[in-house]
């Protein structure tokens, strides 16, 4: 696999991480509460920083020959 391909296949799993996070805010913001709210908040936080650091070195590394 070229280096192209593992860096789009690798943008698309931190646009992943951030809908996810997305999705798990909301949820935990709407739909639960007490201890299961922070729990799920700390996993959406978590997979909200780890996206965005994959998308911010996908985006400096430049681009690929």
């Amino acid at each position: 696999m070229s280096e192209s391909m593992m860096n789009m296949w690798i943008s698309f799993v931190g646009m992943g991480l951030l809908i996810v996070a997305m999705g798990l805010i909301l949820l935990s913001r709407y739909k639960l509460k007490g201890l299961l709210s922070a729990i799920v908040t700390l996993f959406a936080y978590i997979s909200l920083l780890v996206g965005a650091f994959i998308i911010l070195y996908i985006v400096f590394s430049g681009p690929t020959a």
